[in-house]
């Protein structure tokens, strides 16, 4: 009996994926480097407060997200925006940012944001609220785009 001959046909012929692996990885960055949309939806929410929006900012969250603000957890969105930012908008008579940053880092269909900045708020019986704030987010993309999943931010009195 011929061994070699069998051995032959016995051996798995390796398989070359490496120009497939490559194009993967390419898409994968390429999708990666892409956080215009994420971004937009960030900065879409300041815009929306700063308008008192309330209708644009709903718009922005997923239907289950968390929001966490000055060492409290707020619950869903829904909840926030119906116990909290609801009421306090109606307040406001002026909501201004100053000096906004955003870093944005996409990892697939996630992507977290990085945010500092100043802000000012005009409340209608005539209180000036001045702060420094920082957030953190998680936003999820899906068929309808991204979406806002967990928001933390916080914020205190400017310090010189």
């Amino acid at each position: 009996m011929d061994h070699s001959a069998h051995s032959e046909h016995s051996e798995a012929m390796p398989m070359d994926h490496s120009g497939q692996d490559m194009k993967h990885a390419e898409h994968m960055a390429a999708m990666n480097d892409d956080v215009t949309g994420a971004e937009a939806v960030l900065t879409s929410y300041r815009d929306a407060l700063t308008a008192r929006d309330a209708e644009a900012i709903a718009a922005l969250f997923a239907e289950e997200s968390f929001i966490y603000e000055n060492g409290k957890a707020e619950g869903s969105f829904t909840h926030y925006m119906e116990h909290h930012l609801g009421p306090e908008l109606d307040a406001i008579t002026s909501f201004t940012f100053g000096e906004p940053t955003l870093a944005v880092t996409r990892m697939g269909h996630m992507a977290y944001g990085r945010e500092t900045y100043s802000y000012r708020i005009e409340l209608a019986d005539g209180r000036v609220i001045d702060r420094e704030g920082v957030a953190t987010s998680v936003l999820a993309h899906d068929a309808d785009g991204w979406k806002i999943v967990q928001y933390h931010s916080s914020s205190r009195s400017p310090r010189n």
